[in-house]
C-alpha cells in the first residue's frame, strides 16, 4: 500500500467533485498536484500542494481552493483532520486504521512490499560495465557494475521488464595490442626472456596464464606462424579467458547480466551491421564525404587528415560531425558503436539506457545523435555517469596491485571487505558524485558504517523472535497468528513512527526508479534502521516497551508483527541493492 498515492487518490476524486459543483472549472488540468510529508511533523501526516499548484490556472486564490478542498475531504472515512495552511497548503492527519492497513500490507507483500506499476510492463534496456576485456576490472568499472545492477533492480521493482546487457568491445586497435601482449607471455611461458612489456601493451601479470595456455595448447606451433595468423589466435584466447575473469569478478559482486553482446559480431556475424545501420543513416540524408578537424581525444599517430565518410551528427546536437568509415573504407571505432545502438533499437525496447563511466562524458553527445538519428528522435535514451572512486585505508591511498598492472582491481577491494560492503557504499552516494572508499571504515562494526548498521538491524530483529520463541513456548508466532495480531495495541509514539516510516517506502522506491536514483534506498533504510534502534533501546530502560511482555501475549504478538514488518523492509530494500539481509551477525 503506497500511503500516498492513496490519499492522492481520494484528492483527485475531491477535485473532480468540485468541478462537478462549479467551485473549481470544469476543463481544469490537476496534474502536478501531489501529497508528501510535511515539513513538521506537527502539522499532520501528510500534506498536498493542490491548492498551490492549480491556484492560476483556476484563477482563483490558493487559500479559498484549498478551503473548498478541505471541506470536501473532511468526512472521509481514513482522515482525522483536514487543514488549511498558510497560503494554502493542505494538511492531513489520517486515522489508525489506515496506518494498521499498512502494516498489514507489508506482512503480506514481504520482499515485494513497495512495488509499484510505474512501468507498466515497458521493456527497459540497461547496457552496464562494458569494460574492454583487456584486464582485470577496477575499482571504477567496480562503482558502475553497482550503479547498472541497482538501477535495473528499481526499474525491475517499478514494474519495468529489464533486460541488463555487457558489450563486450573484442574488436578494434584495443584488442590487437591484446593479442599481442599474449603472444609475448606465450614465448614468455616457452622459455625466452622477453623482457620488459613495451609500452601500449599490457603489463600486468593477469596475462601471464594467458601465454601459459596457449603454450599448453599450441606448443611451440605459433612461433611458425605470420602475425595475422597468430594473432587471430591470441586475441581469441585472450578475450575468452579475460572474459571468464570479469564475469567471475563481476559474480562476486553480485552482478548479473542477461546478455553479453560481441562487438565482433556486428561485423562477421550473419550480415554486416555496421553497413546496415550506415546505410540507415545515408537514407535519411545524413551521410556525406567530407573533411574534419583531429579530435582533441583522438590518437595523433591514427589520425589521418583526408576523406571520410561522416555522420552529420552536428544536426542533432553534437559539437562536430563524426567520421564512421576512414578512407580506405575500414569502419572507425564509432561506426560499430553506432551499428551496436542500431542493433539495441531494432530489439525494439522502450527505454535505454547507457551506464558510463567518467571517462566517457565527452562521448555522450555522439551517442545521443547517433540514437535520435536513427530512431528518428522516438527513443527514450539515457546515459547516466558514474564518478571516480578513490580507494583509501585509514584515509591513505591504496596503490595499485601487481597483478592489475596499473590500478585498484576491482577482485582485490571484494575479496577484502565482501561484496555486502562495496555494493552498500558504493550506492551511498549519488553516482554523478566523486566517492572515497576507505577499506578499514566499510568494516567498522559502528553507527558510522552504515551497513554494518542497517544488517544488524535486520538481524536484531531476527533475534527478536529468536529470543521470544524461547521464552514465550506457547505463543503462536506465525506469519498467519502475525498477521491477525491485534494492532489497536501498537499505541506507543515509537512504535507509531516506526509504522509511519515505512509507509514511505514504496514512495521512495517509486522515485528511486522514477529519478534514476538507487542512492535513495540505502539512505532510507539507514534512517529506518536508526528508528528501529532507538525504540529497540527505550526498552533498556522502559521494560514496558520491550518486545517481549511475558504476562501479554497479545501485545506481545502486535509487537512481533511490527518487528516483523521492519525486517522485511529492510530485506526488501537490501535485496533491491544486492545486498544480503543476515539473520544474525558476529
Amino acid at each position: 500500500m503506497n500511503v500516498f498515492k492513496h490519499v492522492e487518490t481520494k484528492i483527485s476524486a475531491a477535485l473532480e467533485a468540485l468541478k462537478t459543483d462549479d467551485v473549481l472549472p470544469n476543463g481544469l488540468n490537476v496534474q502536478g498536484v501531489e501529497v508528501q510529508e510535511p515539513r513538521d511533523p506537527a502539522h499532520g501526516d501528510v500534506a498536498s500542494n493542490a491548492a498551490m499548484v492549480l491556484a492560476k490556472r483556476a484563477g482563483m486564490k490558493p487559500r479559498d481552493i484549498a478551503t473548498a478542498l478541505a471541506g470536501q475531504l473532511a468526512d472521509d472515512e481514513d482522515f482525522v483532520t483536514v487543514d488549511v495552511a498558510g497560503p494554502g497548503f493542505l494538511n492531513i492527519r489520517l486515522k489508525d486504521s489506515l496506518w494498521q492497513d499498512v502494516l498489514s500490507n507489508i506482512l503480506a507483500d514481504g520482499d515485494t512490499y513497495g512495488d509499484s506499476d510505474l512501468g507498466s510492463g515497458m521493456s527497459a534496456h540497461v547496457e552496464f560495465v562494458s569494460a574492454n576485456p583487456t584486464g582485470p576490472m577496477h575499482i571504477g568499472h567496480c562503482r558502475g557494475a553497482v550503479f547498472g545492477d541497482a538501477l535495473a533492480n528499481v526499474l525491475q521493482k517499478a514494474g519495468y521488464d529489464v533486460t541488463r546487457e555487457y558489450y563486450i568491445n573484442d574488436a578494434g586497435a584495443q584488442v590487437d595490442k591484446l593479442g599481442q601482449t599474449a603472444y609475448l607471455r606465450y614465448r614468455e611461458a616457452l622459455g625466452e626472456d622477453i623482457s620488459a612489456i613495451p609500452e601500449g601493451l599490457y603489463p600486468g601479470d593477469y596475462m601471464m596464464p594467458v601465454g601459459e595456455a596457449l603454450a599448453a595448447s599450441h606448443g611451440d606451433m605459433l612461433m611458425n606462424e605470420t602475425k595475422d595468423e597468430y594473432l587471430a589466435i591470441t586475441r581469441k584466447v585472450a578475450i575468452e579467458m579475460l572474459m571468464a575473469s570479469i564475469k567471475e569478478d563481476l559474480g562476486a559482486l553480485r552482478v548479473k547480466h542477461d546478455v553479453f553482446f560481441s562487438e565482433w559480431s556486428l561485423i562477421h556475424g550473419q550480415t554486416d551491421q555496421v553497413a546496415e545501420s550506415i546505410e540507415k543513416l545515408k537514407a535519411h540524408g545524413l551521410i556525406y564525404q567530407g573533411r574534419i578537424p583531429k579530435p582533441i581525444d583522438h590518437d595523433e599517430g591514427e589520425w589521418e587528415d583526408r576523406e571520410q565518410t561522416l555522420f552529420k551528427s552536428t544536426d542533432y546536437g553534437d559539437d562536430m560531425d563524426r567520421a564512421l568509415m576512414k578512407s580506405d573504407g575500414s569502419y572507425t571505432y564509432f561506426a560499430n558503436d553506432v551499428a551496436y545502438h542500431y542493433n539495441k533499437l531494432e530489439r525494439g525496447f522502450d527505454h535505454y539506457f547507457n551506464v558510463l563511466g567518467a571517462d566517457h562524458v565527452g562521448y555522450i553527445p555522439r551517442l545521443k545523435a547517433a540514437v535520435s538519428a536513427l530512431s528518428d528522435g522516438k527513443a527514450s535514451f539515457e546515459t547516466p555517469v558514474t564518478q571516480l572512486v578513490k580507494v583509501l585505508r585509514d584515509g591513505v591511498p591504496v596503490t595499485m596491485s601487481k597483478r592489475a598492472g596499473t590500478f585498484v582491481a576491482l577482485r582485490d577491494v571484494v575479496d577484502e571487505v565482501g561484496a555486502d560492503p562495496v555494493r552498500f557504499m558504493m550506492l551511498m552516494r549519488k553516482h554523478d558524485s566523486a566517492l572515497d572508499f576507505d577499506l578499514s571504515k566499510v568494516v567498522e562494526q559502528s553507527k558510522e558504517n552504515p551497513v554494518f548498521y542497517v544488517q544488524y538491524a535486520h538481524a536484531r530483529a531476527c533475534s527478536v523472535f529468536r529470543m521470544i520463541a524461547e521464552r514465550m513456548l506457547e505463543l503462536d508466532i506465525s506469519e498467519a497468528a502475525l498477521a491477525n495480531a491485534d494492532f489497536d495495541l501498537l499505541s506507543d509514539d515509537g512504535e507509531r513512527e516506526l509504522i509511519k516510516f515505512m509507509a514511505r517506502y514504496p514512495r521512495i522506491a517509486e522515485s528511486a526508479a522514477r529519478e534514476r536514483e538507487p542512492h535513495r534506498i540505502p539512505f532510507y533504510l539507514y534512517d529506518l534502521a536508526g528508528l528501529f534502534h532507538a525504540h529497540y533501546a527505550r526498552g533498556n530502560d522502559s521494560p514496558h516497551l520491550r518486545f517481549s511482555q511475558e504476562d501479554q501475549p497479545a501485545l506481545t504478538q502486535a509487537r512481533l508483527a511490527l518487528v516483523q514488518a521492519v525486517k522485511l523492509v529492510i530485506s526488501s530494500g537490501l535485496n533491491v541493492l544486492g545486498v544480503l539481509a543476515p539473520d544474525e551477525m558476529r
